[in-house]
């Protein structure tokens, strides 16, 4: 990393609290196909504050999506905890569940055709998740109106879907997702069909909704460039959270720097991963050995000798 002579360092952390917002502990999800068991989350630890803006990165097949379905009710862990504003996901009914979906979180998936109706224009997609809870039409359209002017489609609230760019239909999305103002915000790849740039104008509308109204927005992306832009960023690899990284501004003059400080993730039972890359660099394969050195821990090939005994 460069090293630059700062002046001031703003290092963005989620504020601590007594209870976080979301909390997983020891989660995994199994799911049994014919004879064959596929475990898609290993024991993972995860969390995350309310009001907090987070990434989760990770190759495809990490497990990734699995926790983001768990998180928004589509999904039941097959073990652990998994509690989002102090409800256990996992003892929930059925029919808790669907109104959970229905009023406690909003989603966003990447197919944009998933997320709004395309015989309906942008506000009266917004409206329907409204009217569908109850709400009289006159508030539900004012409220609609708002969420589109904050994502910035005022001037194109009355187009249809085929009338807006992908980058659009997204933003509705979003407002369609916030409609019943929900506490959580859920998005699974919702840029993976955008070009780099309308990607990045869409990350700055959660930004922007993040900052404004205070909701919890957890983002699931395999793009680095996006995950770039956001204060927290964890890795899923095999099913547990293998890197943290936090997002940190540099100010010098009147310049500033933006940088990503990763850490490995020490789960409840001491378990780490290391990346792969680092094991092939020291000739690590099955075994390592350990060393207490003074304020760090070495890892070391299992052939090293005697010299890599504590």
């Amino acid at each position: 990393m460069a090293c630059v002579a700062a002046e001031r360092t703003e290092i963005r952390r989620p504020q601590s609290e007594e209870e976080p917002y979301i909390l997983c502990e020891d989660l995994f999800k199994i799911y049994k196909q014919e004879d064959l068991e596929v475990v898609a989350l290993r024991g993972l630890d995860l969390k995350v504050n309310r009001g907090e803006l987070m990434a989760i990165v990770g190759a495809s097949g990490s497990g990734k999506s699995t926790l983001l379905n768990i998180l928004a009710g589509l999904d039941v862990p097959s073990a652990g905890r998994a509690v989002v504003g102090g409800r256990n996901l996992l003892t929930m009914t059925p029919g808790d569940l669907v109104t959970y979906r229905r009023k406690e979180v909003g989603f966003v998936w990447q197919q944009t055709s998933r997320n709004v109706l395309p015989y309906l224009t942008a506000v009266q997609n917004v409206e329907l998740p409204m009217i569908l809870e109850g709400a009289e039409p006159g508030p539900a359209r004012a409220r609609a109106r708002e969420l589109l002017e904050i994502v910035g489609l005022g001037p194109r609230m009355n187009a249809r879907p085929d009338r807006l760019s992908g980058g659009e239909q997204q933003r509705v999305a979003i407002a369609v997702a916030l409609a019943n103002d929900p506490p959580l915000l859920l998005a699974d790849e919702p840029t993976g069909e955008l070009d780099s740039q309308t990607a990045s104008e869409v990350f700055s509308v959660m930004r922007g909704l993040n900052e404004e109204l205070g909701v919890t927005i957890v983002v699931v992306t395999h793009d680095p460039a996006i995950a770039n832009q956001i204060d927290r960023v964890v890795a899923i690899r095999d099913g547990r959270i293998s890197t943290e990284s936090f997002r940190r501004i540099v100010f010098e003059g009147r310049d500033a720097y933006v940088f990503h400080d990763e850490y490995a993730v020490v789960d409840r039972t001491g378990r780490l991963q290391i990346p792969k890359e680092y094991l092939e660099r020291i000739d690590v394969k099955e075994r390592a050995r350990l060393r207490l050195a003074e304020g760090a821990v070495e890892v070391l090939p299992e052939d090293a000798g005697e010299e890599g005994r504590e």
